[in-house]
């Protein structure tokens, strides 16, 4: 059995008796750490946005491969029909077309999800990046006037 570590590991420190020590003249340490949780929580939501994110995409990608394999099946069932070689070559031609078509709509759906998930994701980092700054801009403003 492994002896205890007369030191707490880092997520069991508790940062505001840790630097409840630590005077500094004019700064308030529990605003820093109030600031630094809202920082890790914005940190938080932008990483659960891009994750929920990727998984729908990947959701989104599981549907686009059964589609696929579905009418790939038909039309291989199709273009094994009756037909002269020029009514084949015909088909095949215009499978080919809409196959392209609905591959590149696809491929656009995909690129927009992605795109929005990373919008979202980073704004909720742009936002919390003003407030932050914001805070810093007060804090400072009510040191110089103490």
């Amino acid at each position: 059995m492994a002896a205890k570590s007369a030191y707490p590991s880092f997520p069991e420190m508790d940062f505001t008796k840790f630097f409840a020590d630590f005077r500094m003249p004019g700064v308030d340490v529990n605003t820093l750490l109030s600031a630094q949780r809202r920082n890790m929580e914005a940190l938080t939501n932008a990483n659960r946005v891009a994750f929920e994110g990727m998984q729908a995409v990947a959701q989104r990608q599981a549907e686009i491969l059964r589609q696929s394999m579905e009418e790939a099946t038909k039309v291989a069932s199709d273009l094994m029909a009756n037909g002269t070689p020029e009514q084949r070559i015909a088909k095949q031609t215009e499978v080919m077309k809409v196959a392209m078509e609905k591959a590149l709509a696809n491929m656009r759906e995909l690129s927009e999800m992605v795109s929005k998930s990373n919008s979202e994701a980073v704004n909720l980092i742009n936002q919390r990046m003003t407030e932050s700054l914001d805070e810093v801009k007060k804090a400072i403003d009510a040191a110089a006037k103490k």
